[in-house]
C-alpha cells in the first residue's frame, strides 16, 4: 500500500468505528478545555475528569482562578500528579488572560504558547476542539500508532504531526485526531498489542509488528 492509500484506509476505519469522536476531558468552554488539558499532562483523562469538578466548583474562569492561591490550586489538583508545576502554571496563565487577553482564552497559536505550562500540543488542542480552527495535536497514542502504521517515521513528535497533516486533508485534522486517540486506547494499545487483531495493524501494520 502508498502512504496514501494507507491514509484512506485509516480514514474509512475510523469513520466507522467513530463518527461522532466526543471530547475526552470534561469542559463547557475554551477556559476550562484549557485547564483540563494542562492538567492531563503525564495524567489518564479519567483522573483529569475526577478533579476538574473539583477544581471548577472554586474557580471556572480566568478571574476566579487568579484569585485562589496556587497552594489552593495545588491541594485539589494534586491527584493529577506534577501538582507543583501545574498549580502555578493555571495560576500563571489565568492572571495572563485577564490581564492581557481581556478575560478571554486567545484564538491565536502564538498566543497560547506564551502563556504558562501551555505547549504546542495544548494550544494545538484549544485551537482545534475550542475555537474550530485545523490542528493537529500529536500525543502519545497519535504518535505511536501513526508510526505502526506507516504514516511517519516516528522520529518525534514534531515530525509526527507534519507527516500526518501531509496525509490526511486539513477538514479532517480536528475530528481525526480524536479518532485515532480512542482507537489507541481500545484497538492499539501501547502494551500487549497483538496487530494480528487490530483492525488496521493487521492490514497496514509495519512488518515490524509481525515479528
Amino acid at each position: 500500500m502508498t502512504k496514501k492509500e494507507k491514509a484512506a484506509f485509516v480514514s474509512k476505519t475510523l469513520n466507522k468505528l467513530y463518527p461522532r469522536p466526543e471530547i475526552p476531558l470534561d469542559h463547557f468552554d475554551p477556559y476550562t478545555l484549557l485547564v483540563a488539558v494542562v492538567l492531563s499532562a503525564q495524567c489518564t483523562d479519567k483522573k483529569v475528569n475526577e478533579v476538574t469538578p473539583l477544581l471548577f466548583a472554586k474557580a471556572h474562569t480566568p478571574k476566579q482562578m487568579a484569585a485562589l492561591d496556587v497552594d489552593e490550586i495545588r491541594d485539589i489538583i494534586r491527584p493529577c500528579g506534577l501538582s507543583p508545576v501545574k498549580s502555578k502554571g493555571i495560576h500563571g496563565l489565568s492572571e495572563i488572560i485577564m490581564a492581557k487577553h481581556g478575560g478571554q482564552v486567545p484564538s491565536t497559536f502564538e498566543e497560547l504558547e506564551a502563556l504558562p505550562s501551555v505547549g504546542h500540543k495544548t494550544a494545538s488542542v484549544v485551537m482545534s476542539q475550542a475555537f474550530g480552527i485545523p490542528a493537529f495535536p500529536v500525543d502519545t497514542h497519535i504518535h505511536r500508532l501513526a508510526w505502526r502504521w506507516g504514516l511517519s517515521t516516528g522520529k518525534n513528535v514534531e515530525q509526527t504531526e507534519k507527516d500526518l497533516k501531509r496525509s490526511f486533508p486539513e477538514d479532517t485534522w480536528n475530528v481525526l485526531h480524536l479518532q485515532i486517540i480512542y482507537f489507541g486506547r481500545e484497538y492499539c494499545s501501547a502494551k500487549a498489542h497483538d496487530p494480528l487483531k487490530c483492525p488496521i495493524c493487521k492490514k497496514i501494520g509495519r512488518k515490524e509488528l509481525f515479528r
